[in-house]
């Protein structure tokens, strides 16, 4: 009997790795949609009011600039809103930690690291908490969480920081 008729599995299966520490980090904004409704309601509204009163002294061109000034506010809080689908996704295993940067317009770029030599670097200054985090290992740093407020970057660091030497301990 020869070993070719054995049925022996090409690919042994492998076990998805466990998640030790996963954390999605995105920015704050404070005006929700619904409150950026209602903003702009106030300031179309106010706008149009003097925009009616200068025109009924005859300064008409001063209603254009009202009008050009609602289109600025608008765009400015369009730029906002969308500079705030950005987020980073820091996910931990017992033998990778992977960073996933996501830009506002959608694309993707991923850092991995061994949890083992990776290292959070935190800066702070003392009134005002943690500044700025990176994580480094053999010579590469790459800048985490920096549109985080500090309260956020003092919870996030303290987080990975403790799943990090939960890694090094097992």
């Amino acid at each position: 009997m020869s070993d070719r008729n054995v049925d022996m599995p090409q690919n042994p299966p492998t076990t998805p790795e466990t998640v030790l520490f996963r954390a999605t980090l995105t920015p704050y904004r404070s005006l929700s949609p619904r409150g950026f409704a209602a903003l702009m309601m106030v300031i179309v509204l106010t706008s149009f009011g003097c925009g009616l009163l200068f025109w009924s002294m005859g300064a008409w061109p001063i209603a254009a600039f009202f009008g050009l000034d609602i289109l600025a506010i608008q765009l400015a809080f369009r730029l906002n809103y969308r500079s705030g689908r950005a987020c980073e996704i820091v996910e931990m295993t017992d033998e990778h930690l992977t960073v996933r940067r996501i830009a506002p317009n959608g694309r993707a770029e991923d850092f991995d690291f061994n949890p083992y030599w990776a290292r959070l670097e935190v800066e702070r200054v003392p009134d005002w908490g943690i500044i700025r985090m990176a994580l480094a290992s053999h010579g590469r740093r790459l800048s985490i969480g920096s549109f985080l407020n500090p309260d956020d970057r003092e919870s996030f660091a303290s987080a990975l920081s403790k799943a990090l030497a939960s890694v090094r301990h097992a």
